[in-house]
C-alpha cells in the first residue's frame, strides 16, 4: 500500500465527449427557450419544477438550536476573515508631473451562487459563496441549489442571498447565465458542482466570470510521524468521502509510521474499500527535501503541514494550508474562515481560493495634466511611429 514519492503520479481525468455535447446542447436550448427549457430540464433530472423562493429570516426556519449556533457561528467567523481580505482592496490615486493616476476598486454587480445539494445539502457552500460576495459590496447575490432544505433556506439568508432559486444542474448555470423568470443575467458564478455543472460552467465562461474549474477534492498531508494515527487517517477519510473520485495522500519520511496509519485504515471494511479504489494512498519519501518537491509539483487543494523540520514559508502551491495537527481540513471546510473553495488539478500553482477579490474588479483612471501632455505625448509618438501606427501617433502629435 505504500508507494515511493518518485514513483507516484496524479490519475488523468479524461473530459467526457458526451458530457460536454450534451451540456452544449442544454445550454443552446436554454439560451433559445428561456424559462421553458430550464422547467423541462428540471423536471427530467430533479423532477421538480424550478421555483423562486422568498427567503425569510434565519430566525424563522426554526433549526436545530446547536446547529443554528454553528451556523451563526461559521458565518460570523467567514465574515471576518472576508472583512479582513477586504482591507487591502481599495480605491486609491497618486500624482506626479504629468497628473493623477489611480485605480477605481468596485463590486460586480450580480452575482450567482451555485449551491449543490444532490449527495449531500452542502449548507456550508452558501456561508462560502454568498457572505464574501456580501462583504465585498454586490448589490445582487442569487442562490442557485436543487435543494430546497430548511437548513440551506436559512444559510443563504444569513449569508445574504438577494435571490433564491430552486434549480440545480446545468439548468441553474444556465438560468444564471441568460436569466430566469424576473432575475436577470448574472456577471459571475460561483460555488461547486458535479461534472456536468463544471462543464456548464467551463462552456458559459465566455460571457460570465466563474471562480474557476473544480475537480475531485484532494488532501495532501505531510506528517513526520509525530502525529496520532488515527486523526490524521480520519482526515484523509473525511476528504475521501465528499466524491468516489476524491483522493487523499499521506505523505512521510517515517515508514515505521506509514506501516501503522495503513494497519488502522486496513482494519476497516469501509475504509479498505477508499483504498482499494486509490481514494487513500500512503507516500513515502526519504528526506524533507523530498516531500517539499513531492508536495511544490502536486499542488494540493487542501494541504497539512505537520513536520517539524519543514517550514510553511518553504510551500507556496496550495489551495489552502492547515498548519500542524490541530488544524484539521474539516475546521476549513465549515468554520475556520477561510474560504473552503479552492483550486484542485494543480491549478494551485496558478491561481488561488475564492476570496472577496474574486467579486470586485479594479478598473484604472488617469488625469494628464498640461505637462503630461505635451511631455509623455512625445515619447509615447516614438513607440506608435515604431509600431506603424500612424493614427495613434498623430493623435499624440497633434497634442504636442
Amino acid at each position: 500500500m505504500i508507494i515511493n514519492a518518485k514513483d507516484w503520479r496524479r490519475p488523468a481525468f479524461d473530459n467526457d465527449a458526451k458530457v460536454q455535447s450534451a451540456v452544449a446542447e442544454m445550454l443552446a436550448e436554454i439560451e433559445r427557450d428561456g424559462n421553458d427549457a430550464i422547467t423541462r430540464y428540471s423536471l427530467k433530472f430533479d423532477q421538480c419544477e424550478p421555483k423562486v423562493i422568498a427567503l425569510k429570516p434565519f430566525e424563522e426556519y426554526q433549526l436545530d438550536p446547536d446547529l443554528a449556533d454553528s451556523i451563526k457561528l461559521a458565518a460570523k467567523r467567514i465574515e471576518a476573515f472576508a472583512s479582513f481580505q477586504k482591507e487591502g482592496l481599495t480605491s486609491k490615486t497618486f500624482s506626479d508631473d504629468y497628473g493623477t493616476f489611480g485605480q477605481v476598486v468596485s463590486p460586480i454587480e450580480r452575482v450567482g451562487a451555485y449551491i449543490p445539494g444532490g449527495r449531500y445539502p452542502l449548507i456550508s457552500t452558501a456561508l462560502m459563496t454568498l457572505i464574501p460576495a456580501k462583504i465585498a459590496g454586490c448589490p445582487v447575490r442569487v442562490a442557485c441549489s436543487p435543494s430546497d432544505n430548511p437548513a440551506i433556506l436559512a444559510a443563504a439568508s444569513l449569508a445574504g442571498a438577494t435571490e433564491f432559486i430552486r434549480l440545480g444542474g446545468v439548468q441553474a448555470i444556465g438560468a444564471l447565465t441568460f436569466g430566469f423568470d424576473e432575475i436577470e443575467p448574472v456577471n459571475i458564478i460561483v460555488g461547486p458542482g458535479n461534472a456536468w455543472v463544471n462543464e456548464a460552467k467551463k462552456q458559459v465562461q465566455s460571457r460570465v466570470k466563474i471562480d474557476g474549474l473544480a475537480g475531485p477534492s484532494e488532501l495532501l498531508a505531510i506528517c513526520d510521524g509525530e502525529q496520532p494515527v488515527d486523526w490524521i487517517a480520519l482526515d484523509a477519510l473525511a476528504q475521501a468521502e465528499h466524491d468516489p473520485l476524491a483522493c487523499s495522500l499521506i505523505v512521510s519520511d517515517d515508514k515505521k509510521w506509514l506501516e501503522s496509519l495503513s494497519d488502522f485504515l486496513k482494519s476497516d471494511k469501509e475504509t479498505l474499500t477508499l483504498i482499494d479504489n486509490g481514494q487513500i494512498e500512503l507516500i513515502f519519501a526519504s528526506q524533507p527535501a523530498e516531500l517539499v518537491d513531492f508536495s511544490e509539483g502536486y499542488a494540493p487543494e487542501h494541504l497539512m503541514l505537520c513536520h517539524q523540520k519543514i517550514n510553511a514559508e518553504q510551500l507556496s502551491n496550495y489551495g489552502s494550508l492547515f498548519v500542524g495537527a490541530n488544524s484539521a481540513v474539516a475546521l476549513g471546510d465549515y468554520i475556520s474562515g477561510p474560504n473552503h473553495t479552492l483550486p484542485t488539478l494543480g491549478y494551485a500553482k496558478q491561481s488561488g481560493g475564492l476570496s472577496v477579490s474574486a467579486f470586485l474588479k479594479i478598473t484604472t483612471i488617469q488625469n494628464v495634466s498640461d505637462n503630461g501632455r505635451v511631455y509623455l505625448s512625445n515619447a509615447a509618438q516614438k513607440i506608435a511611429d515604431a509600431e506603424g501606427l500612424k493614427f495613434h501617433a498623430k493623435s499624440l502629435q497633434i497634442r504636442t
